[in-house]
């Protein structure tokens, strides 16, 4: 019996290496026809207009650079002397692409024709100072492309005077609580995967004690999702801190956080070594880096290694690999949120897995595409460095939770972890996979956190 489960084994994975190099050369191509499909629709419909809404004023930003301000129904063009605009370079981005601001850069150079020297369509820093809202507070947030939605929910905070993340507060008001608790979702999730699973479940006692933040991250729910924005690892630290750590006058506080939240947590943790009671990580994706290896490119590999089977990972590397594919993908799916949440709600009448389809929902692509790239791809060769701080400068608790029927990240991922923390404790959940680990478990799961705090706090 044992050779033939082995020899069964062996024949089902040469048959999804077969399959999986058919499906995927085909979707090689696929992704390059849309690749030119795209470039086409985007020059003739994003080309003449790429307009961008302001928190405090009627403006917006033409794709020439132009700053049209409407008033009393009339529009002015306003154009002012010259100015180099200075871009700080992001290094921990994986992809970049040029952005508006960078655009317009260029068209302050000038070119010299016949001996003659001629100076194009150039901007000061005035404007410079207006894209970037730095004039009487002002906030701009380009709106979502053709391809993503734009209902009244998904830019919802194109309406907010402060560019700050969408955040979701419960426990004692007037800073009367002991600790703080921030908690962190994943990759296509939302701050619903805690407010309606663990936020309930806590008992009155730790309600009293903790304040507690879940938050929706830079590009996700109903967080800002600006077109600009390149989603790394250094923008979404500043949107928390910005957005929780500084308005709320957090000093020290526990960390829950999943899967690609797990990186964000440990990046929080290294540069507030003092203030982290305790690191409580879901599922982290941590992969050593055998020598010799490109750390991205090992990394997506492992994430998204192009199969048919599981079906998870074949989402993860549809996600991954192809842009123009997922791209589409949103603009059947999130640009129609609306009508498939619906139907969803009418086909399960679940309430927990229409929270889950909600949090799939309300992201734009290219959030999704440069976060998964610039942090669990781009960051790979930082975790290392990120877990000997831990290991070395933190004297928090560090527990790792991990279901072992993950198919998307696997278990050992969390032995990794453990590996480099000696003092981290791995719980491995039978039965649960990288989703129920929590939603299904949610009341036994609020208790293990209260546990948890409870020690931190004892032994701090």
């Amino acid at each position: 019996m044992g050779k033939a489960k082995s020899a069964l084994a062996l024949v089902g994975r040469v048959i999804n290496e077969a399959v999986s190099f058919i499906v995927f050369s085909v979707l090689d191509l696929v992704d390059f026809l849309l690749c030119f499909l795209y470039r086409v629709a985007d020059f003739f419909i994003e080309a003449e207009w790429k307009p961008c809404y302001c928190s405090s004023s009627k403006e917006a930003i033409t794709s020439s650079g132009k700053i049209l301000v409407s008033e009393q129904g009339e529009s002015k063009i306003v154009c002012l002397s010259s100015t180099k605009l200075q871009l700080e370079e992001i290094s921990d981005t994986l992809y970049t692409r040029p952005s508006l601001l960078s655009e317009v850069s260029k068209l302050t150079m000038k070119e010299t024709k016949k001996g003659t020297v001629r100076s194009t369509f150039t901007v000061n820093s005035t404007i410079v100072e207006m894209l970037q809202g730095k004039i009487g507070g002002q906030q701009c947030h380009p709106i979502p492309r053709w391809s993503d939605c734009d209902c009244k929910f998904c830019t919802s905070w194109t309406s907010n005077s402060k560019e700050t993340l969408y955040v979701r507060t419960e426990g004692p008001k007037d800073y009367k609580a002991q600790e703080d608790v921030l908690f962190i979702h994943g990759f296509i999730s939302s701050s619903a995967f805690w407010t309606e699973t663990l936020f309930p479940n806590f008992s009155s006692a730790a309600k009293s004690s903790f304040r507690l933040f879940a938050i929706d991250l830079l590009g996700f729910g109903r967080s800002p999702k600006p077109t600009d924005s390149m989603y790394t690892l250094r923008e979404h630290l500043e949107m928390i801190e910005r957005s929780v750590l500084e308005p709320n006058k957090v000093k020290s506080f526990h960390i829950v956080a999943h899967s690609l939240g797990c990186i964000l947590a440990l990046a929080l943790a290294v540069k507030y070594p003092l203030s982290i009671k305790s690191l409580t990580l879901l599922a982290p994706p941590y992969y050593p880096i055998p020598k010799g290896e490109q750390a991205t490119q090992y990394v997506m590999r492992r994430v998204a290694p192009r199969r048919v089977w599981p079906v998870i990972a074949f989402g993860a590397s549809i996600a991954c690999w192809y842009e123009h594919i997922s791209r589409t993908i949103c603009l059947l799916i999130c640009k129609n949120h609306r009508i498939v949440e619906f139907l969803t709600k009418l086909v399960t009448r679940n309430r927990i897995r229409t929270f889950l389809y909600e949090g799939f929902f309300c992201h734009t692509h290219n959030a999704a595409w440069h976060t998964l790239h610039n942090i669990i791809c781009g960051t790979a060769g930082k975790m290392d460095k990120y877990l000997d701080v831990v290991r070395d400068h933190l004297k928090c608790d560090v527990n790792v939770f991990h279901g072992k029927d993950d198919e998307l990240i696997p278990v050992e991922c969390s032995y990794n972890v453990q590996s480099k923390i000696p003092r981290a404790r791995v719980m491995v959940i039978e039965k649960k996979d990288h989703i129920t680990i929590v939603v299904g478990r949610q009341k036994a799961f609020a208790r293990e956190l209260e546990k948890i705090w409870r020690n931190s706090s004892k032994s701090g």
